[in-house]
This record gives structure tokens, C-alpha cells and sequence, in this order.
């Protein structure tokens, strides 16, 4: 006889088969605002193409396979040669290639290459975070390349390429590659300045590299980017200096690359991130100028950081349309979820991060495009700002995002916990958020131009709002008086980045959004935790505006 009493009901349907990009008004109403309009419609339709292939079942599945099954090293072969390689399952391979194939690592040489790349990165790390960091990486090395024509002229148009080859071989030989990087060091982590890794002339233009990497991206890479002290007394100054360390040498043979193991990570459980040694043999060729591989790298360096912002908004978009998805079909206390006042205000706080961290991260993309000399120097104090800011919000944004669900949203099934161990990732990747702030500082101290361009930005907006008014009033008294900054350097940049926020949804998002945000994070209005927005806003238009909708 078969059991009565397992009829489910009142459970959320999937949310699969929709396009990730066309549900989001705030991402494709900014796509609209920065891409010229006779570019409008191919981007909309490359965009929808790859948000529909973002929300399918298949790349659900992906995702979640790529997560089931991390990467394993394999040190040696069986007769005890070293081969120093890192399996993936087929569904990483999978992902890596539709988003090569998107366009994800070749935003530097089309028009608003950055704003179409930037929202493309978002849509796609929405079916799975890990595998976005060779994308990230393969498309910030492009600029720290150029400081070296030659090179360039070799690996741009691979690390562009719209193919995807996981085989290790020589560039000649490839229609694609990828990207990854090796700055940090046991003994110094984010301070750069204290690697102990040697690189000595070896002959042909090729350095000798000796000593270690403590954290090394994406290590089954084409080729990366690492940094290594160059000896004083040669023919250049010494120091610091930026170099192409290629995997397979252009004769063949394997580049010595001695993978020491793999970090076991909180999250991003996809994506290999490996400890590695450089023995003496291990040839790479110099990027830059000798004693100035800081300044040379430094240009990825900024591109992944623009990246972390752009994936954390990406993580807090998913949760957030997980959230509403769910509460939009769960009915308790005699009601729709969402339609029930508390609920609602938790939604519609949640909706306010999401949608300001796209609208920064999408401004920092077009500035790219633009180039011109106050978008470069916006970029330089925009940058740290929003990395810092955008990033720590992710972590409640999700958990908060998981709540919502209830115990559904505990259980691996829901997706919600990966998303959740996902969350604090990008804070931490490129510099944590003391790093950012002081980052923030140097700029304030040693360029002018950047405040100016960050100013003329938001004065842009000046008058629309009197709580945004009043904010930047007050983050002009903070600018004018840099006492003792360092210890409030993270406030600083919280508040820089907030009105930012706020002057970009002020003159862009619908006015319910913008008086949410405005009363909340600018006002003072504003609780510690999520759902607590005040009185007398619209949060069903917030909240009906963050509802991805089915096809």
C-alpha cells in the first residue's frame, strides 16, 4: 500500500530555465546606460544568450558537480617522473569553456568591451563562483603584458581568444590560453616587498627563478605572472621585477613547476589554488622594467579587483533571487511569504545591496572603457573603495539570503550554503580589507586628480537628494582633515563607496530604490541587521523589482 502521508506541498518550485541576465532590471538597465546604443541590441542578445545558458538546468547541474568533485594534484606519474598536474572533473571544463567562448577573458580590444564583459561575468559566476578566477586572472594579465611589447604580441591575442584548450603545450602551438598569477609568500602575504624568491639571468633574455609561492591561482594555467627579486650589482638596478612564467617552454618541454599541494578552502571548493617551488631550473622572462614589478603588475592587480567586486555582486544577485524566488511560492501564517510586512522588509534590504553593488560595479567597467584621464584617475580611488566595501557586504547579504529559506536553505540541495562559503572569498583574494583602505590612502595622499574625479562623480547627482547632500558634506569634512586617517581608513572608505552608491541610484534606479537606500545607508535610518528599513518607503516596488522571473 503505498504511504499517504508524503504529499509535498507549499515547496518553492526550482529556479531553472530563465535568463539570469534579462531578470535582472538592474544589470541590464546599467548594460543600456554605458554601451553605445548602436551596440544595444547585440549585447542585449549575446547577454540573454548566455543568461539563458547561466539559468538551465545543464549548467545548475555543472556547477553543482564542478563543487562535488574538487581538483585533485597529481604530483607524479606511475614510474615517478613529475608531471606537477591538477585534474578537474568535465563539468569545470564545461563551465571554463562557455565562459572562454562568452567572451569572459577579451574585454580590452572591443568596444565597451568592459561593460559588456563585466555583466557577462556576473550573469555567468551565477551557475558556479570557482572557475571565474582563470577567467579573472587570464583577463587582468592582458595590461601588465603590454609592459612588455614582445611578449604581448605573443600571448594578448591567446589570453582574448574566444577558445578554450585545458592541454598543456607550447604557445606556438595553442588557439587559447589562460592566465593565472603568484605574488604572495609565506613570510609576507600581502606585503609584497618582502618575496625572498630570486630570479637570475639565464641567458637568452630567460631568468632562472628560485624559491616559492604561497599562493598560486589557477595553477593548471598556460602561463603566469609572478614576481621575484632580481639581484642589485647586474646590468639593471635590481629589486622587485614582474615576469612571464610560462608551463610548457616554447621547445616543448615543461617549465620546472613544483606543485607542493592544493589549500583546502572554505569555499570556491571548484577551484585550485596550489602551493608552489621554483628549484633553481624554472625559467620565466622579464614584464616591465627591472626593480618596478610592483608598478608593472599592478595593473592586474586592479582588473581582479574590479573582478571581486563584480563576483561578490554576482554571489549577493543569486542569493537575493534565490530568496525572493522562494518567498514569492512559500506561504506561512497565512500568507505569501513575500507579501507578508516583515518579510517584505527583509527582501527589500537585501534588494538594496545587490542592486548598488551592481550599479558600482558596472560603473567601474565602463569607466575602463572610457579611458580617458579622470576615468583612470576615478578608477584609482574608486577601486579600493569599492573592493572593500562591495565585498564585505556579500557575507550577510547571503546568509541573510539563507534565512530566508529557513532550514531549506541549511541544506546542501538549496545551493545557499555554497553560496554562503562563496561570500567572504573576494574580500580576502587581492588584497583583505586593510589592504583596500590603505590602498584608498595612497591615492588620497599622492592624487589629487583621482579625489577630483571621484567628486565630479558624485556631484553629478548633487541636489536630488538632501540625505545623499548631507552625506557627501560629510565625507567632504572627512577628506579635509587626514589626521590620524589611518586608524579610520576603513570607515572612510565604507563611506566614500555608500555615496557613491547612492549618487549612482539616485540618478539611475527608480525612485523606490533610491529612497530606500538613501534613508537607510546615507540617512541613518538603518538597523544592524537586514529588515530593518523604515517606515512609510515602497518595498513592494523594491521587491518586485528583484523578482528573477521564470520563462
Amino acid at each position: 500500500m503505498a504511504a499517504g502521508t508524503h504529499t509535498v506541498t507549499n515547496q518553492a518550485p526550482p529556479l531553472v530555465g530563465y535568463d539570469v541576465y534579462a531578470a535582472d532590471a538592474a544589470l541590464t538597465e546599467a548594460v543600456g546606460r554605458y554601451v553605445a546604443p548602436e551596440r544595444h541590441d547585440a549585447a542585449r542578445a549575446e547577454l540573454s544568450a548566455l543568461g539563458r545558458a547561466a539559468g538551465s538546468a545543464e549548467a545548475q547541474r555543472w556547477g553543482a558537480e564542478a563543487n562535488a568533485a574538487p581538483p585533485v594534484l597529481r604530483t607524479h606519474d606511475r614510474y615517478g617522473r613529475r608531471v606537477d598536474e591538477v585534474g578537474f572533473h568535465p563539468a569545470w571544463h564545461r563551465l571554463l569553456e562557455r565562459g572562454v567562448a562568452a567572451g569572459l577573458t577579451g574585454a580590452w580590444n572591443r568596444p565597451d568591451g568592459h561593460v559588456r564583459r563585466a555583466a557577462g561575468f556576473l550573469v555567468w559566476t551565477q551557475a558556479e563562483a570557482g572557475h571565474g578566477c582563470p577567467l579573472s586572472m587570464t583577463h587582468a594579465a592582458v595590461p601588465a603584458l603590454r609592459a612588455q611589447p614582445e611578449l604581448a604580441a605573443v600571448w594578448e591575442p591567446l589570453l582574448t581568444s574566444r577558445v578554450y584548450e585545458p592541454e598543456l603545450a607550447p604557445a606556438a602551438g595553442k588557439a587559447g590560453a589562460l592566465a593565472g598569477m603568484g605574488m604572495t609568500e609565506k613570510q609576507g602575504g600581502s606585503d609584497v616587498r618582502a618575496n625572498t624568491t630570486r630570479a637570475e639571468p639565464a641567458g637568452a633574455g630567460a631568468y632562472a627563478l628560485t624559491g616559492h609561492k604561497w599562493f598560486c591561482s589557477a595553477p593548471m594555467s598556460d602561463a603566469f605572472l609572478v614576481l621575484a627579486q632580481v639581484p642589485s650589482g647586474g646590468a639593471g638596478p635590481g629589486g622587485p621585477t614582474c615576469f612571464l612564467l610560462p608551463r610548457v617552454l616554447p621547445d616543448g618541454s615543461r617549465n620546472t613547476f613544483l606543485l607542493q599541494r592544493l589549500k583546502d578552502k572554505l569555499g570556491n571548493r571548484s577551484n585550485a589554488s596550489a602551493e608552489v617551488e621554483f628549484d633553481g631550473t624554472t625559467l620565466a622572462w622579464r614584464v616591465g622594467e627591472e626593480g618596478r614589478g610592483i608598478r608593472t603588475i599592478i595593473g592586474m592587480v586592479a582588473a581582479t579587483r574590479v573582478d571581486c567586486a563584480t563576483a561578490a555582486a554576482a554571489v549577493m544577485r543569486q542569493a537575493v533571487a534565490q530568496a525572493v524566488h522562494h518567498c514569492t511560492y512559500r506561504t506561512a501564517f497565512g500568507g505569501v511569504l513575500a507579501g507578508q510586512p516583515l518579510m517584505r522588509n527583509v527582501l527589500a534590504d537585501l534588494a538594496l545591496e545587490s542592486e548598488a553593488a551592481t550599479a558600482l560595479a558596472l560603473r567601474l567597467a565602463a569607466a575602463y572603457d572610457a579611458g580617458t584621464d579622470e576615468e583612470l584617475a576615478f578608477l584609482r580611488l574608486a577601486v579600493p573603495a569599492a573592493k572593500y566595501w562591495v565585498t564585505k557586504r556579500c557575507t550577510p547579504v547571503a546568509a541573510e539570503a539563507l534565512e530566508c529559506l529557513g532550514g531549506n536553505g541549511y541544506v546542501e540541495e538549496s545551493g545557499m550554503p555554497r553560496l554562503l562559503r562563496e561570500a567572504p572569498l573576494n574580500s580576502i583574494w587581492e588584497g583583505s580589507g586593510n589592504v583596500q583602505a590603505l590602498d584608498l590612502l595612497r591615492a588620497l595622499r599622492r592624487e589629487p586628480g583621482a579625489v577630483d574625479a571621484v567628486l565630479t562623480e558624485i556631484g553629478r547627482a548633487r541636489g536630488a537628494d538632501h540625505r545623499l547632500d548631507r552625506a557627501v558634506k560629510d565625507l567632504l569634512t572627512e577628506l579635509a582633515d587626514l589626521a590620524g586617517v589611518e586608524a579610520r581608513a576603513r570607515r572612510l572608505a565604507e563611506r566614500l563607496a555608500l555615496v557613491l552608491q547612492g549618487a549612482l541610484l539616485v540618478r539611475h534606479a527608480p525612485a523606490a530604490v533610491a529612497d530606500a537606500f538613501c534613508a537607510s545607508r546615507l540617512g541613518g535610518e538603518w538597523g544592524a541587521a537586514a529588515g530593518t528599513l523604515p517606515h512609510g518607503l515602497d518595498l513592494r516596488a523594491v521587491v518586485d523589482r528583484a523578482r528573477p522571473v521564470a520563462e
